[in-house]
């Protein structure tokens, strides 16, 4: 039974002032009820802490800890959530996004209907995937490591998993500061059952880009060196061959072509 089972929202944050609110609000506006948030604070210098602060006092109704720590990187963040996180379930969501009020009742729903999904994601920006590549897409829709090396299906603000994937893979590596969400979940993809709701559940970031957000034309670039090491990655740990590595190495290369190309235009 899952109505009355606990999960835990992770949220990192960095100088969010002007996204927090409509983040946290977004968590209280729930139709599930029965949550508890982590806030990390990642050593923010803008007045986000006093935010939270301040949303705490007004809404004792929703369980809330705020965690300070220096900064070091979301990943740094997101464990520091995770390891206070009790829940049989962990949600993921970054300050700058919110979710639609029936997210989690609605993703909590497909679990109950299918015990051996492990980790649940939905569409970040489009209400609707028809297809990608060669896959054409279901309303649920099972996601490998081979689906993974082509796209990074699950945006973080998206998921949710059972609690016992971080209990036996792990954390986020700390030392990896761009794409480093591509790592840990072809990690649990490698392991679980993973799943594609084909339906949009969460606002993405005030219309953000999908790339490059916070400086496009810096941020691509090392964007690129993070997908290309987690290609390299899922070869070594021998989730994928050889042949499967090259493939995806030119066809990330040929994506990072056309978003150099789109960032140019945008200029």
């Amino acid at each position: 039974m899952l109505e009355n089972i606990l999960v835990s929202v992770v949220i990192p944050m960095y100088n969010a002032q002007n996204d927090i609110l409509r983040c946290l609000t977004s968590i209280l506006n729930q139709t599930y009820k029965n949550l508890e948030v982590i806030v990390v604070n990642d050593g923010s210098i803008d007045n986000a802490e006093l935010l939270v602060n301040e949303f705490i006092n007004k809404h004792p109704e929703l369980k809330i800890a705020l965690i300070n720590k220096p900064n070091g990187g979301v990943s740094s963040a997101r464990n520091a959530g995770l390891k206070l996180a009790k829940g049989d379930f962990i949600a993921l969501l970054d300050s700058d996004d919110d979710w639609y009020p029936n997210k989690i009742e609605t993703q909590l729903s497909f679990f109950k209907q299918d015990p051996t999904i492990d980790f649940l994601a939905c569409n970040p920006i489009k209400e609707r995937i028809n297809g990608f590549m060669f896959k054409k897409f279901r309303m649920l829709n099972h996601i490998k490591v081979n689906d993974l090396i082509y796209k990074n299906y699950f945006q973080p603000s998206t998921v949710i998993f059972k609690r016992e994937i971080v209990e036996h893979i792990g954390l986020f590596d700390e030392n990896q500061r761009y794409a480093e969400e591509g790592n840990y979940f072809m990690r649990v993809a490698n392991q679980y059952k993973c799943v594609l709701v084909n339906h949009k559940l969460i606002g993405y970031g005030s219309g953000k880009a999908g790339f490059g957000h916070s400086g496009l034309s810096g941020n691509i670039v090392e964007m690129e060196k993070g997908e290309l090491k987690n290609l390299f990655f899922a070869h070594k740990s021998g989730f994928i061959n050889v042949f499967q590595l090259l493939l995806a190495l030119l066809f990330s290369l040929f994506k990072y072509s056309i978003r150099v190309i789109r960032v140019k235009i945008l200029k």
